[in-house]
């Protein structure tokens, strides 16, 4: 996990955020693969709460008043904070590292990111 300082100044922001997304998405894929991937773990796991779009306007979605992956909140949060509540659950959402690993979550976010 990358911390910032209060002394960390926007070049440190500017060579460290493109490092971030990098470390992000799985070294074992190319990109395009990747979200190919993450787009049919997300069909098979998320879609059934979340809505194919990401809206959450699904009857589980509604039922659990679950967020808009699309919304300012989500698109927001730190990739980091993202994967902890991918990687780790948070409320009725499951934990889902155990299940499908590291690199997976982190696809996900990375797909998450990409829904419009």
């Amino acid at each position: 996990m990358l911390t910032f300082t209060k002394t960390a100044g926007l070049g440190m922001v500017l060579l460290v955020a493109p490092m971030l997304a990098v470390c992000l998405l799985p070294t074992h894929s190319t990109g395009t693969a990747v979200l190919a991937d993450a787009a049919a773990t997300y069909k098979a796991k998320c879609a059934s709460c979340h809505g194919a779009d990401g809206s959450g306007n699904t009857p589980a979605g509604k039922s659990l008043k679950v967020r808009d992956l699309r919304s300012a909140d989500i698109k927001n949060m730190s990739d980091d904070a993202l994967y902890n509540v991918i990687a780790k659950g948070k409320g009725k959402m499951p934990a889902y590292e155990k299940t499908l690993g590291a690199d997976q979550c982190k696809a996900l976010v990375a797909y998450i990111r990409q829904l419009k």
